[in-house]
């Protein structure tokens, strides 16, 4: 059995919930044995305050000198290269957004380029940021983010107004206010739909009448079952290098409940729309109205096209699909010395 410590950023992050902490039962059945620690406060509130990142990294950093592979998710303390040192002999690095974009002006370098020198690896989410990391001569195995089909999975309802559906953090509701006019405009036409948003907070709409959406707080516990609510997800993207570096998981937790998706062709995004008719990519305020209305108008496509969706996933976005390239990976690096 390979012994794996897993630092993560937090307990409810989704990086450290849908690249590491999901996998941890499957990796067990396939030999790996994974072992997590989190700290008691996130790492984003915390950066600040080196001496008290070690202090609660503790316990994680003393099992990493004792097992075989360090499974850093992301960095230690936001946007610095801190302890990672410290972490064991053998460590992978794993990254699943353009972390070094946020920080690059201020420093004048990426500092993950640091971290990634003292690791075995780079474990990416997607192309883009595996072709960064390789350019900075890392190895680069790429794993995308992934689903647990067992509980993101397609459920009926019987609920008469068709749902156009949003779930994400607030840091993304930007993407979302883009897209008002058009939503505005369709929800006022078609008085039996509504918009549904979940989110850690509520949105400030501008154009869209306050009876037309619905907004419900976001929790683990209810995060499947009011994606299984919608009738269609969204995810709007800008053109930049920060999306280029997103994985895709919004689209990819609306098609693994059987939802037909409306997106902007940008990066994973254009990836995964090219694996079948799963959804229409939308650029323009008149591509989103005429996506929502010809989805509202032919459920059956929307059907269609949400079955084909669940494929996708289950074939290369579920756990099942991808804790077997983790269980390659971590026999490699124990392997390669």
């Amino acid at each position: 059995m390979i012994k794996v410590t897993a630092l993560t950023g937090s307990k409810h992050d989704p990086s450290s919930r849908f690249r590491v902490r999901q996998f941890i039962k499957p990796l067990q059945q396939l030999g790996i044995e994974v072992t997590e620690y989190w700290p008691l406060v996130s790492r984003y509130k915390i950066e600040p305050l080196p001496w008290l990142v070690k202090a609660l990294r503790r316990r994680g950093l003393r099992a990493a000198q004792t097992s075989d592979v360090t499974w850093l998710g992301r960095e230690l303390i936001s946007g610095r290269l801190s302890f990672e040192a410290e972490a064991g002999k053998k460590k992978v690095f794993d990254v699943d957004d353009a972390i070094w974009l946020a920080y690059e002006s201020q420093l004048g370098k990426d500092f993950s380029a640091d971290i990634v020198k003292q690791c075995d690896g780079v474990i990416a989410g997607n192309q883009y940021l595996a072709d960064h990391y390789e350019r900075l001569g890392s190895k680069v195995w790429l794993v995308p983010t992934s689903v647990d089909t067992d509980a993101w999975k397609p459920k009926p309802t019987e609920d008469k107004r068709w749902t156009i559906g949003w779930s994400g953090s607030w840091s993304n509701l930007k993407f979302l206010y883009k897209i008002e006019e058009p939503l505005a405009e369709f929800l006022a036409r078609n008085l039996d739909t509504r918009l549904l948003i979940v989110c850690d907070r509520a949105p400030q709409f501008e154009k869209l009448p306050r009876d037309s959406w619905l907004f419900v707080p976001w929790s683990m516990q209810n995060e499947v079952g009011l994606v299984q609510f919608m009738n269609v997800g969204l995810m709007p993207l800008e053109n930049s290098e920060w999306a280029l570096g997103k994985c895709g998981f919004k689209m990819i937790s609306y098609m693994s409940v059987g939802l037909p998706v409306i997106v902007s062709p940008v990066g994973v995004n254009a990836e995964i729309l090219a694996r079948g008719e799963v959804g229409i990519p939308a650029v323009s305020v008149e591509d989103w109205y005429a996506a929502l209305d010809l989805l509202y108008k032919d459920r059956e496509l929307g059907a269609q096209m949400g079955v084909a969706g669940r494929q996708v996933v289950e074939d290369s976005y579920s756990v099942a699909a991808n804790a077997p390239k983790l269980a390659a990976i971590f026999r490699e690096v124990v392997g390669s010395g």
